[in-house]
């Protein structure tokens, strides 16, 4: 049983979300705690220039807005949205709060993923703790 579960969540919010949350709970020791995690992706500095300064951080309001009314219904589930790279922020969070074990969706391998590497499975190859995949 894991203390401390990191659920990443797509900007689009994953419709496998219920499912990686009921895995995620499962996998909880009494007591722990599950955070469900969005990376913003910035926008590249030739874009941002022509953005109010603001923009990173309306993003990142919205998107947790989105989120905490899709999780509505879950008082046990903490919300957290940040900007950066999703596969690197991820691996890079869950090593910074001392996460145990990520859990999350992985949708099936296109021929793009085996040449650049898909979010899970850069999260798999780095993480400093157990990754649980579902597919």
């Amino acid at each position: 049983m894991y203390k401390n579960i990191l659920v990443p969540v797509a900007a689009d919010h994953d419709p496998h979300l219920p499912e990686v949350l009921a895995i995620a709970r499962r996998l909880r020791a009494e007591g722990g705690t599950i955070t469900a995690l969005t990376v913003a992706e910035s926008a590249p500095p030739y874009v941002a220039q022509y953005l109010p300064e603001d923009q990173d951080a309306r993003t990142r309001t919205t998107i947790h807005e989105e989120l905490a009314a899709d999780l509505a219904a879950e008082s046990d589930i903490k919300i957290k949205v940040v900007s950066g790279h999703a596969a690197n922020t991820i691996v890079d969070y869950a090593a910074r709060k001392g996460v145990d074990c990520i859990v999350l969706h992985s949708h099936r391998p296109g021929l793009q993923d085996y040449f650049l590497g898909s979010t899970a499975s850069r999260v798999v190859r780095h993480a400093p703790c157990a990754v649980h995949i579902l597919r």
